[in-house]
């Protein structure tokens, strides 16, 4: 019959493996003892009882999420996987959580509380409210002695002095204190129009998880999703969740952070505000430096009027002077000229006597002729006028003739040219008459 040989290692490996196996992921509870801390962050320290202790190890990424600082001695409940260090065969529990002794039961209720307003819908994302970007005024549900209310009023001096807030002051721990805070709340809600506040802070500073409780509570917790503002939570430090986070419109690690998240938009302006008045300061330094620059450079080609009106006064007397010499020079070219045309007009200035007796004969001459043919012209003008008096009409008519003329005006000549009833018109040397033919008689021969 062959016997199996294991390795150590073979053997520790199988010894875990069982280990792990035959217990599941359980609760267990004991006194802290042989704390280490170690530089890469993993805790190390036993559990024991009165008889009793085991190893444990708890990992970094386990021990960040411890809400207090484990110290020795404390009594705790660990949430364990039990295991074998093969590299050193010794027996210990891997802790995956922890939590105090004697708070089971609160984690329970915590747990069913939480799943039933989850299933309810007041966690929904979509019924969240988006926090006002300008508030007008803060509601703070707090008490009046506790230093979270202290935190949120010096941060809101500090980011945003303008942002007045209201404090509905209320009892934050003990007895009754969650029906306390849930009419606190219930108050905010019912005054936010007359008090004008636009968000409500629900706020504590940090403790222990019995300290924390009352928003924990399901009163507070309706009275939070029944706000008519949004709601902001700021209950605790930034590890401790409790049921007013998750029913709040929105959750802040922390009192100072709730704060913060208020006045975010007063404060976001306010930079805003900042960096414009420096760019403003920055662009108009700028611009006077450059008017600055262009103002030395139009010094420097200023001239002082005094200057400038003597060098005009010489520019002037240097034209003057010009304008007399060209002036001059001018005058003596025009005499000269003037004394050349004087002697060639006297050179060749005519003799007029000769020219003044030729026209003397030409005008009698001329008048002589102009007399002649007048008298011929109205010796001409004579012999037209009798001819016109022999052939004038009126010369006829005075004679004992007329003229006959038809209703038309034509003159009649011929007897063929008039009908038995035509109508006529006589003219006479003075005056005129109408008539009707009443016969006609054939036109004779000659």
């Amino acid at each position: 019959m062959t016997h199996e040989i294991l390795s150590v290692s073979a053997l520790n490996r199988r010894v875990r493996a069982t280990l792990q196996q035959n217990f599941p992921l359980l609760w267990i509870a004991g006194e802290v003892s042989n704390l280490t801390r170690a530089a890469s962050g993993h805790i190390y320290f036993s559990l024991k009882d009165e008889t009793a202790q085991v190893r444990c190890a708890m990992f970094r990424n386990r021990a960040q999420l411890i809400p207090w600082r484990l110290e020795n001695g404390q009594q705790v409940e660990a949430q364990a996987l039990v295991t074998l260090y093969e590299a050193r065969g010794e027996f210990q529990l891997n802790i995956e959580g922890l939590r105090r002794a004697g708070l089971g039961k609160l984690y329970e209720a915590f747990a069913r509380l939480r799943e039933h307003l989850e299933h309810e819908g007041l966690f929904a994302t979509e019924r969240k409210r988006p926090l006002p970007r300008f508030p007008r005024r803060v509601g703070i549900v707090s008490s009046p002695q506790a230093a979270a209310l202290h935190d949120i009023v010096i941060n809101l001096q500090r980011r945003a002095p303008l942002l007045p807030a209201i404090l509905y002051p209320t009892p934050v721990q003990g007895d009754g204190s969650a029906e306390k805070i849930a009419a606190a709340i219930a108050l905010a809600g019912e005054r936010s129009v007359e008090d004008r506040i636009d968000v409500l802070i629900v706020a504590r500073g940090g403790g222990s998880i019995e300290d924390l409780w009352a928003f924990n509570e399901e009163v507070v917790a309706r009275a939070i999703a029944a706000c008519p503002v949004p709601v902001v939570s700021g209950v605790g430090h930034e590890n401790d969740i409790c049921i007013a986070d998750f029913v709040a419109d929105q959750r802040a690690a922390t009192p100072t952070a709730a704060a913060e998240l208020v006045s975010a938009g007063w404060f976001a302006a306010a930079n805003e505000l900042l960096t414009l008045r420096i760019s403003l300061q920055r662009s108009l330094r700028t611009q006077l430096e450059a008017r600055m620059q262009r103002l030395d450079l139009l010094t420097h080609r200023l001239v002082h009027p005094g200057r400038q009106l003597e060098r005009d006064q010489q520019a002037v007397a240097h034209l003057a002077t010009r304008l007399s010499a060209v002036l001059t020079r001018h005058l003596q070219q025009n005499a000269g000229n003037l004394a050349r045309w004087r002697l060639r007009l006297a050179q060749a200035r005519p003799t007029t006597q000769a020219a003044a007796t030729r026209l003397a004969l030409a005008r009698h001459r001329l008048n002589a002729l102009a007399k002649r043919r007048l008298e011929m012209g109205r010796a001409h003008l004579d012999t037209l006028v009798a001819s016109l008096t022999q052939l004038n009409p009126q010369a006829t008519l005075e004679r004992g003739y007329s003229i006959v003329r038809n209703q038309q005006g034509t003159v009649i000549s011929s007897s063929l040219q008039l009908a038995i009833g035509d109508a006529i018109e006589l003219r006479f040397a003075e005056g005129w008459a109408q008539g009707q033919i009443s016969g006609t008689g054939e036109p004779q021969k000659s």
